[in-house]
């Protein structure tokens, strides 16, 4: 088996021929990915529950929009936290593991009051996409997605619906064209 080279810590933003609606103008931050398969959350898909509906002690914590956000159409019952610890941390507070640079995963069994003081910001996730072994590198083959470095603001992007386009356009290449790609090219 060939060596995987992780993408742990970057965006997955679709394509424009991305035909899967699950992932239509997604931007997926990927909190795992090595030769046994990928993990990510779709930064960009808001829902209309509170988070305080469903995880109240981390109600405050959550960055605005504070309501939870569907990660992926997999475990959708279940939740993951992912928070940014800003500044130089060479460590960041229990309760809170790096996955790529200053982002991390929240362990939301923990109590809020440990990372109270060190959260930059929180995003509440139901669900998440996965990916088997191999599966996501014949999607990159096949130019379903375009890898991109995320930053620590991509986490808790206050207009989250123009992610997408936001993070094509800051590309240095001409992915920021793709940006004004149209919703339904159909009508241009």
């Amino acid at each position: 088996m060939t060596e995987v080279s992780s993408l742990t810590g970057r965006l997955l933003v679709a394509t424009p021929a991305l035909a899967d609606p699950n992932f239509d103008r997604a931007v997926v931050l990927l909190l795992d990915h090595d030769e046994e398969g990928s993990l990510g959350v779709i930064l960009n898909r808001p829902t209309p529950v509170e988070v305080e509906d469903i995880l109240e002690p981390w109600a405050d914590l959550a960055g605005e929009p504070g309501v939870v956000f569907q990660g992926g159409p997999v475990s959708m019952d279940s939740a993951l936290g992912v928070g940014v610890i800003p500044g130089p941390a060479v460590e960041g507070p229990l309760g809170w593991r790096r996955v790529h640079g200053s982002i991390g995963l929240v362990d939301l069994e923990a109590p809020p009051e440990l990372l109270a003081k060190a959260l930059g910001s929180l995003r509440i996730f139901a669900g998440y996409a996965g990916w088997g072994p191999g599966q996501l590198e014949d999607e990159l083959a096949e130019g379903a997605w375009y890898v991109v470095e995320s930053e620590p603001g991509d986490v808790s992007a206050p207009d989250p619906e123009r992610l997408w386009r936001s993070v094509l356009r800051r590309q240095r290449s001409e992915l920021a064209m793709v940006a004004t790609y149209p919703d339904d090219p159909s009508l241009n």
